[in-house]
């Protein structure tokens, strides 16, 4: 081989050695990268998951009261806890199945029924899209009572007697 042959081989040597080693030097720096892009990207999914995972509430009062306002917070429908808390109370003592059967409502055959005493045609006018027809359901009748209660006293909270 000549000099000139074996000059330019070992140029070409340094250049791939050094090549390869910038390579692998970029390979090593663009891992982490990968990694963190690939982390970053898998935080929102589930994030998104937990997220979209469905809220369970317990089965009683506390429960039935955070569903309704949950579900009266995406209808646009005002009212808090106290105020629902303190109408049940008053109305049905936090019995769902409570009905009324000696009111005027009763004696014209509509009786108040469930937790805030809403009679049929009140229930069916006010009924809000996601809960059940039942005016027994707890739910149901809580966010029924409260969307009736928005739209004539302003919120649930604005009652304090009889509505």
């Amino acid at each position: 081989m000549s000099a000139n042959c074996q000059n330019r081989h070992a140029r070409t040597s340094r250049l791939a050695r050094k090549l390869a080693v910038a390579g692998t030097g970029a390979a090593v720096l663009a891992l982490p990268l990968i990694g963190a892009t690939t982390a970053s990207a898998a935080t929102p999914a589930a994030a998104t998951t937990a997220t979209t995972a469905a809220t369970t509430y317990p089965d009683n009062l506390d429960g039935w009261i955070r569903e309704s306002l949950d579900i009266m917070a995406q209808h646009g429908i005002p009212g808090t806890y106290e105020g629902i808390h303190r109408n049940i109370m008053r109305e049905s003592s936090g019995n769902p199945l409570a009905i009324n059967n000696w009111d005027i409502n009763a004696i014209n055959g509509t009786p108040s029924k469930g937790l805030l005493q809403v009679i049929d045609p009140t229930f069916q006018a006010y009924h809000v899209e996601g809960t059940s027809w039942d005016p027994y359901d707890p739910v149901a009748n809580i966010t029924a009572a409260c969307n009736y209660a928005a739209d004539r006293y302003g919120s649930m909270d604005n009652v304090f007697s009889a509505y």
